[in-house]
């Protein structure tokens, strides 16, 4: 039972790490699943192909999280700047709530082109955007991946 208990904090703590930088959601949330896989009390175990598929998903977001978003900080115009700006606004706004956090990302990406790059406001907002989507993008990735082991946690456990 002490291993479906770590299970679900760790999944827990993995969906969580979804939104919150430095704390790898996926791969939290992908041990928490073989916890499931090696307690004797959980109902169902986990098959080797379910675990297959998880780990490939697992590593797939995780590959995108480092990729997605400095591409589409560039595809927008964007420079490091404004990926640098995103990251430091959203660590800024994670303490007033998920709005704080989107707010905060978008104007940390813009300050960063507008004041380090010397870029107008209409190329600094357009490269905010492109790095704020590359954030919103990853990070549903990283939802949905930890939310589906999630649910494999629970429908194995219980």
């Amino acid at each position: 039972m002490f291993l479906i208990i770590l299970a679900i904090l760790l999944g827990i703590i993995g969906i969580i790490g979804c939104i919150v930088p430095g704390l790898p959601g996926p791969p939290i949330s992908l041990v928490a699943l073989l916890c499931v896989k090696f307690s004797p009390a959980a109902a169902d175990p986990v098959s080797s192909t379910l675990l297959s598929i998880c780990i490939v998903a697992v590593i797939f977001v995780t590959v995108i999280d480092y990729i997605l978003p400095p591409k589409m900080t560039r595809r927008f115009g964007g420079h490091k700047a404004a990926s640098t700006g995103a990251m430091i606004g959203l660590i800024a706004g994670m303490f007033f709530t998920p709005i704080g956090m989107i707010g905060g990302s978008l104007l940390g990406a813009f300050l960063g082109e507008l004041l380090i790059e010397n870029r107008g406001a209409a190329d600094a907002l357009k490269a905010s955007l492109g790095a704020f989507l590359g954030f919103i993008l990853t990070t549903g990735l990283k939802l949905a991946c930890s939310g589906v082991i999630m649910y494999y946690i629970f429908a194995l456990s219980f």
